[in-house]
């Protein structure tokens, strides 16, 4: 095969899956990975497809027609940049590099800028769905350049997930803006899972609910306010059993894993002052659960965990305060998200269309839920939406469900169960919604002690206190 359309370089899970993906819509491709076993596993999965593979770099290259379209998926980090120093040699002005992992953005800001010296044109692209959704359609998040966008639209939109026949792949903004709205998604993944993970544990350690009767639940609310993929796969993961016939989740070690992306979405949100502690916290748990020895010594030395005995009365048939309670975490944790979202927008100048990230995730990714539809409304009915906690058409759900969120917390704690996450999303409705916080006393603590001045409620200006009273210093040497 001659004049390969798409080439992808990386054929391993994610690679070899989307360039299958793309022949079976009709596209030319071309295949290379370093490995030949993963070169003649992709010439058997495609069999009768448009498809071929290079043995070299050069080889896979020739096969492919000029201007040539390159994707790569491959891990982040140093292979990336790897990848692009072996095809440089080979490309052409014109010739263009999509790089579809999940890539930090500042690394995908240096890579444009040193590919566009050279007249490659670069795209930083998110993908979101993993093997399934590389192989049956994906969410796919492109940043860079709206005219290259155009050149691999037809490609990419075939390749992703459709939601009323719309593809849920779009051009998300200038610059890395692709992988930045990755990010973010991963972030709020992080904030979802960790709230989905904590709602299993208030439902088996508050109530005393069997990993069964915990499947059907959660598979009874994917049908309902909850309906989303992450509910989905709880359900199906609950309900799977080891070869013993008991739960396969409880033989799995309490540790949890992570490649940064989340941690990544905490400090830029640092960095640009927007709160996400939904999304902290649930990095913050992660980091907690892989400190396993030092958990299981805590525990035993201080001796402060509790087996409550909770009322026997209450049961499944009382839960669903809970069930409430995470779908309004669901909605502050999309909330925390898309302001982090807005406010990069302008930090970076992406000129994001937040509406149309919204309608992208709607089908093929991870965070995928019935809630997406409502959030695009909102989006379209206010695209200049400061937070999706004041949105018109989420007002009634909030300040209907945020009694059974408080509910769910005050439950947890009396049953002694760790929620940290869902803490995060009661408290940051509440400070969020508040018309006074304490900041007032920390301003007048910082005069005090280092003049940095204060503004008042009462008069225009800047303000500073030069006699607060004298504070009796203790020695604490004696």
């Amino acid at each position: 095969m001659a004049n390969g359309q798409f080439g992808m370089i990386g054929l391993g899970t994610m690679g070899r899956n989307f360039l299958l993906n793309v022949a079976e819509h009709g596209f030319s491709c071309v295949g290379y990975d370093l490995d030949d076993s993963k070169r003649q596993l992709l010439m058997k999965d495609g069999a009768g497809m448009p498809i071929d593979v290079g043995a070299s770099v050069s080889e896979f290259l020739d096969k492919l027609a000029s201007p040539k379209n390159v994707m790569m998926l491959v891990p982040a980090g140093p292979i990336v940049d790897s990848v692009i120093n072996d095809l440089l040699p080979h490309l052409k002005e014109g010739d263009l590099i999509i790089d579809g992992g999940n890539s930090h953005f500042t690394d995908t800001e240096r890579r444009q800028e040193m590919l566009a010296a050279r007249g490659i044109a670069f795209l930083g692209v998110g993908v979101s769905g993993g093997e399934e959704g590389a192989r049956h359609g994906a969410s796919i998040m492109v940043g860079g350049d709206p005219v290259v966008w155009e050149r691999v639209r037809p490609v990419l939109e075939a390749a992703s997930a459709k939601v009323d026949g719309e593809p849920c792949a779009a051009h998300v903004g200038r610059g890395s803006a692709g992988h930045f709205v990755k990010m973010v998604h991963n972030g709020i993944e992080y904030a979802m899972m960790q709230l989905i993970a904590e709602t299993f544990d208030l439902l088996q350690k508050g109530f005393q609910i069997s990993d069964d009767k915990a499947a059907e639940m959660f598979e009874k609310w994917n049908h309902g306010d909850l309906n989303s993929f992450l509910i989905e796969i709880t359900a199906i993961v609950l309900k799977k059993k080891d070869e013993d016939g008991k739960p396969l989740v409880d033989k799995i070690l309490d540790t949890a894993q992570q490649k940064g992306t989340g941690k990544w979405t905490s400090e830029i949100a640092l960095e640009f002052g927007v709160p996400i502690p939904t999304i902290d916290s649930a990095v913050s748990m992660r980091q907690i659960s892989a400190l396993k020895q030092e958990r299981v010594a805590a525990a035993e030395k201080l001796g402060i965990a509790q087996n409550v005995q909770v009322d026997e009365t209450l049961g499944p048939d009382v839960v669903h305060f809970v069930e409430t309670g995470l779908h309004l975490a669901f909605i502050a944790a999309y909330a925390q998200g898309f302001s982090l979202l807005r406010v990069a927008s302008v930090e970076k100048s992406y000129e994001l269309h937040l509406a149309e990230i919204v309608k992208i995730w709607r089908g093929g990714c991870i965070i995928r839920s019935k809630l997406l539809d409502t959030i695009r409304a909102a989006f379209v009915a206010d695209p200049d939406l400061p937070n999706l906690l004041v949105a018109d058409n989420l007002r009634d759900t909030i300040r209907k469900e945020q009694n059974l969120l408080k509910a769910t917390v005050k439950f947890a704690l009396a049953a002694d169960v760790p929620c940290m996450s869902f803490g995060s999303v009661l408290n940051y409705i509440k400070a969020y919604a508040s018309d006074h916080l304490p900041a007032n006393l920390i301003q007048a603590q910082r005069d005090l002690f280092g003049a940095h001045t204060y503004q008042r409620i009462d008069k225009d200006g800047t303000f500073h206190t030069a006699d607060w009273e004298t504070v009796q210093k203790t020695d604490i040497t004696t």
